[in-house]
């Protein structure tokens, strides 16, 4: 195994990346420790610095066969992240999503959650992390493979994405409490005209109407 400090992973942009990787899993595994409207607020500046440390990080080869990197996010961690986040995003977890595939085909909008974008980018760069920790090089190195990839195809565009829903969210004037009466909670349950999503498509709707 090698032990050279002056390895890749080793290096200033990959340390940058595990930091704020890190503080990002945190706050997912924890974020019902804060207001529905700090959450966001700390999504909002997170986010952006994940992004950008990750597209700096270098490229490198796999050296080892994929059973020796372990995957730690499975079905079960996933499904409870993401019911943590939905749970605290409630009604603004919904938003439209324009950038798919499927959109070029569809006719109506394609609705995405940001429980679900936040979950799949917790999935990889928690692997990521966890590898990391090993402190064995050849693991690193792989795991450093797999995450730069995932970011290029998958999770990178969720993050834009979901940062785009998260900032119309905090700004467009909704309330953001997190505790609801008894009476306002079957309320929202059964009217949802004055869900983001709602008001989304319909001003969709609205401007697409005359074509």
């Amino acid at each position: 195994m090698e032990d050279s400090f002056s390895h890749i992973v080793y290096s200033k942009n990959v340390l940058e990346f595990v930091t704020v990787s890190n503080e990002f899993c945190n706050v997912l595994e924890n974020c019902q420790e804060y207001a529905k409207k700090d959450f966001i607020g700390i999504a909002l500046k997170i986010l952006p610095l994940l992004y950008l440390k990750a597209v700096v990080l270098p490229k490198t080869e796999e050296e080892l066969a994929d059973e020796f990197v372990d995957k730690v996010v499975d079905e079960d961690l996933y499904q409870h992240i993401l019911a943590l986040v939905r749970d605290k995003m409630g009604q603004h977890d919904d938003y439209l999503e324009v950038f798919t595939a499927e959109m070029q085909h569809s006719d109506v909008p394609l609705s995405a959650n940001i429980s679900e974008d936040l979950a799949d980018i917790y999935q990889d760069v928690k692997n990521f992390i966890e590898a990391y920790k090993t402190a064995v090089t050849e693991i690193m190195n792989d795991a450093l493979f797999e995450v730069v990839g995932n970011f290029e195809l998958v999770w990178g565009q969720r993050l834009v994405n979901t940062l785009r829903a998260l900032h119309t969210v905090y700004y467009s004037g909704d309330e953001l409490s997190d505790e609801l009466t008894e009476k306002e909670s079957e309320e929202k349950e059964f009217n949802t005209d004055d869900w983001t999503i709602s008001k989304m498509q319909k001003s969709w709707q609205e401007d697409n109407s005359g074509e």
